[in-house]
């Protein structure tokens, strides 16, 4: 098992957090399976505020996704689709238990120097940070 880490907006963030938002949604995902995502909050926070362990891993055409994942989304049906416009196949990282760091951490404390577009997997001695 793999961990990785992800660019996610503020907003989604504290979604997660909060427990109101337990799937992540993606384009592409990871080939590997995928123990915890570390969570990059983008602009203006621009660090590392957490990890949040990943369950299962979900993919379906967007419109069955979203029937199945809607209630605990954290999203707006408008929003959804217009990050799967043109996508046939969906993706949504299941989400379960969030581990918020006292003091959240810069992408330099993983050896990373740029924000990951998509993601990045983390080294054995990324992830125990």
């Amino acid at each position: 098992m793999k961990d990785i880490i992800l660019s996610i907006k503020p907003e989604y963030v504290q979604k997660i957090i909060e427990g109101t938002k337990k799937y992540e949604y993606r384009r592409r995902i990871a080939k590997e399976n995928i123990r915890y995502i570390y969570i990059y909050s983008t602009y203006p926070i621009m660090k590392v505020v957490a990890k949040v362990e990943v369950v299962g891993v979900l993919s379906a055409s967007p419109s069955s996704l979203w029937e199945k994942t809607k209630s605990m989304s954290g999203i707006s049906r408008v929003k959804y689709r217009e990050y799967f416009k043109g996508c046939k196949i969906a993706y949504a990282y299941e989400l379960k238990k969030v581990f918020v760091f006292d003091e959240p951490k810069e992408l330099i404390e993983y050896n990373i120097t740029f924000a990951p577009q998509s993601f990045l997997y983390l080294s054995e001695e990324q992830d125990t940070l």
